[in-house]
């Protein structure tokens, strides 16, 4: 009896190892992947990490664009996968799913801040204000189901210059596209009583006419580093970069703002949600890999601290605008007891 107890025991601990256990014994550095958008953020909080706790390997921070991040990262358990996952967009039921097929059944959803999908120029382009609709009707590839013959802005709006369109932004694998088509196109689209009624009447017809991008070269792809795309407006001045709010703000020097319905860029009109592009950014940790990667518990400490990303805390020094404080709280309870999402909750 007292050796089937022990063989039993020894059993379960050995299932256990096998699914995490893997994870302390071939590697010894927390690995993170996913988001350009909070690539810095993510980064600042791992030189930090590392900085107060000189123990442990500083993490390896990787920029591979939101969803093939997620990809990565919901693609097993144990020490061949990420451990976290940067997101500008939040994760899908789809991916959650993906995550608990493949073994990742605990995936712990932070907000880490809000960042705003900004529009900027170069300095010495012509200057450009525009409207969620002016956006929409100048990069779609059927413009509110109709087709594109627009070639300048002032096509789309005759208060704008008759400068070419060209805006330079994130491609399809980006967490940033997905935002884009959110915040601007279907927005930019949904202007239209016509188009709000085909949201309900054909919804797959609406997400066709409202999301897809033409492709005749006025929307260029500039891959998941957005700081390609500073680089890009540098030599470009009268096109238009779409990034997030913290490129700008490094760039302020060479770059301004393209004020969207009327409202600048600014720290304050993305953190009371008033500039019409802002956005939450998240990470997301699989709670058996905190259980079994050394230095993981510590690191999220660190990235859930007031000094990071609370007013006045580094974060926001690199571009980030913090959360809520009640949002905040609510988050690092998540993180202190690892309550997992559900797919409810991503609904």
């Amino acid at each position: 009896m007292i050796q089937s107890t022990r063989f039993r025991r020894f059993a379960m601990l050995a299932a256990v190892t096998a699914i995490v256990g893997g994870c302390s014994d071939s590697r010894t550095q927390i690995r993170i992947v996913g988001s350009s958008t909070v690539f810095p953020f993510t980064t600042a909080v791992a030189e930090n990490f590392n900085r107060n706790n000189p123990d442990y390997l500083a993490p390896i921070v990787e920029a591979t664009g939101t969803g093939g991040g997620i990809k990565l990262f919901c693609a097993g358990l144990g020490s061949r996968y990420p451990d976290v996952a940067n997101a500008s967009r939040r994760m899908k039921t789809g991916e959650l799913a993906d995550c608990h097929k493949n073994g990742a059944r605990e995936v712990i959803e932070i907000q880490v801040g809000i960042d705003g999908l900004v529009l900027a120029q170069g300095k010495s382009g012509q200057e450009i204000n525009v409207r969620l609709r002016d956006v929409y009707a100048a990069l779609a590839a059927e413009p509110f189901g109709k087709p594109q013959t627009a070639r300048t802005w002032r096509d789309v709006n005759p208060a704008l210059p008759a400068i070419r369109i060209e805006v330079i932004g994130p491609p399809p694998t980006s967490g940033t596209r997905d935002a884009f088509n959110e915040l601007y196109m279907e927005a930019g689209c949904d202007t239209d009583p016509a188009m709000q009624a085909l949201k309900k009447s054909d919804p797959d017809r609406h997400k066709t006419v409202c999301n897809k991008i033409r492709e005749d070269g006025a929307y260029v792809e500039a891959g998941e580093n957005d700081n390609l795309i500073v680089q890009k407006l540098g030599s470009n001045p009268n096109a238009v970069g779409a990034f997030g709010f913290s490129f700008l703000e490094a760039n302020l020097d060479t770059l301004r703002d393209v004020q969207v319905d009327g409202v600048a860029a600014t720290y304050e009109t993305i953190s009371d949600f008033s500039y019409p592009a802002s956005r939450p950014l998240y990470i997301y940790v699989k709670a058996q890999h905190v259980r079994a990667i050394r230095g993981l518990r510590e690191f999220l400490d660190e990235y859930t601290s007031e000094r990071a990303w609370g007013p006045g805390g580094y974060l926001q020094r690199r571009g980030l605008v913090a959360s809520p404080e009640a949002v905040r709280v609510k988050n690092r309870e998540r993180s202190d007891k690892l309550v997992p999402i559900t797919a409810e909750e991503l609904a």
